[in-house]
């Protein structure tokens, strides 16, 4: 395979969309009324449930039925064709939207009596660069896919890999608490979706040499690119601070659970917890067992030296202690409910591999109690199942799976072998399910 058929193959002329359709269907896509507004305010609605009870099902479900890249596409799109009329209507339009979602979550979560910021909201509140690549490649599988004749379902997966609505519910959570952190937070991850979208989308329509449907002044031409370069570069430099403080943060956490792992042991004494915080750079132990002296704390802070963990507090904290001027009874009732602890952990672990070991047996036991009423069967399994509906509730029952010589014998006595199944594991929820051998 040559350097011409390898160029050839990353070719997407030949599949390209004509570009009247193409413009007709980015046209459309800017609109927001009757339709196209009602799905994009249900949208909104569902993915701030999602938010509130950390649904991740929830959230990508309501990012799926979200209409919010039209308008940005269009943005893109008017500007790289320079069809000022239609970008007009696109940030109208696309205003209106972001009005509308905004008065929607805000509503949601003015009425909501679950005030809580769980992960699924607080991850939309700190954006980085990283947010700029997912948004700047997303959209440029975003007009990559509007552009050819084969679009397959990447808008969807644009539209999740974005996340355009979250952070627009974030920022209503944000304004019906009056937490302004996660409003703009949230809000300037938002802004940089829009921003560099629309910028992935202009940049794949000069390169695929869209006409320009109508002439415009060079002049005019020249002052909407300082404005698209100026806009781009404010966008993502507050993204770049970010994106280094997360790195220097996973970076601290790093080498700290490397110091933990390596120089916290101290004889007679228990790690029982140890905790890193990157933003205050503090490493917290926790030990339990014999009074720790200043010298053994002064020895585990020389060890930090050993590694690139400079300006970290360490702070070390007696869990329990058990000293010689301390009331014996006192000690060995701390020492034993530990230690109770301890075994009741074990236990639950024990029982639980147990229970699998035992689960893993069942099928055989059945089978050879099977087998004599029902001489056509030949294999077994069963186990216990969970089961998940569309309101996220779950059910347990109890599944049976046999291979039979005869299927359709066994399956005219179907009935009887659930009520033996039933019966014979004592369970009110049971399935059978009978497979060809």
């Amino acid at each position: 395979m040559n350097i011409i058929t390898i160029i050839k193959k990353f070719n997407i002329a030949s599949e390209r969309e004509d570009y009247d359709i193409i413009h007709d269907t980015v046209e459309k896509g800017i609109y927001f009324r009757g339709t196209n507004l009602w799905i994009l305010i249900f949208a909104i609605i569902i993915a701030c449930v999602g938010l509130n009870v950390n649904s991740t099902a929830v959230i990508i479900g309501a990012m799926l039925i979200s209409p919010l890249m039209g308008p940005i596409l269009g943005i893109g799109y008017s500007l790289a064709t320079y069809e000022f009329s239609l970008l007009k209507k696109a940030l109208t339009n696309f205003g209106f939207a972001v009005a509308s979602s905004l008065v929607a979550s805000t509503c949601y979560f003015f009425v909501t009596p679950i005030n809580e910021a769980h992960s699924e909201l607080l991850a939309r509140t700190q954006p980085n660069i990283y947010d700029v690549l997912i948004a700047l490649f997303g959209g440029l599988a975003g007009i990559v896919a509007l552009s050819s004749k084969q679009k397959g379902n990447v808008i969807p997966g644009v539209a999740i890999a974005t996340a355009l609505m979250p952070p627009l519910c974030t920022a209503g959570y944000g304004l019906a608490t009056a937490n302004w952190p996660y409003f703009f937070g949230a809000f300037y991850l938002f802004t940089i979706n829009t921003v560099f979208i629309a910028a992935a989308t202009l940049v794949i329509v000069r390169f695929l040499k869209y006409p320009i449907w109508h002439e415009t002044e060079e002049g005019l031409k020249k002052s909407a690119n300082r404005w698209v370069s100026f806009i781009v570069t404010i966008t993502m430099i507050p993204s770049l601070y970010f994106g280094y403080i997360l790195v220097q943060q996973e970076r601290f956490n790093q080498h700290a659970n490397t110091f933990i792992r390596n120089e916290t042991y101290i004889e007679d004494d228990y790690l029982l917890s140890s905790e890193v915080d990157p933003s205050q750079r503090s490493i917290r132990l926790v030990y339990g067992g014999k009074p720790i002296t200043d010298e053994e704390k002064s020895r585990l802070e020389s060890k930090i030296n050993n590694y690139p963990l400079e300006g970290t507090t360490l702070i070390i904290q007696q869990g329990f202690s058990i000293s010689d001027g301390q009331d014996e009874l006192q000690a060995m009732g701390r020492s034993q409910s530990e230690i109770s602890r301890l075994r009741g952990e074990l236990a639950k672990h024990l029982q639980r591999q147990d229970s699998i070991a035992r689960q893993k047996e069942l099928g055989k036991q059945l089978l050879a109690e099977l087998q004599p009423i029902f001489p056509e069967i030949r294999t077994c399994g069963a186990s216990e199942q969970v089961i998940f509906g569309d309101s996220l509730r779950s059910s347990i029952y109890q599944a049976l799976i046999v291979g039979s010589t005869n299927s359709r014998k066994t399956n005219a006595e179907k009935q009887k072998l659930e009520q033996w199944f039933r019966s014979r594991l004592d369970a009110d929820s049971i399935k059978v399910y009978i497979e060809a051998y």
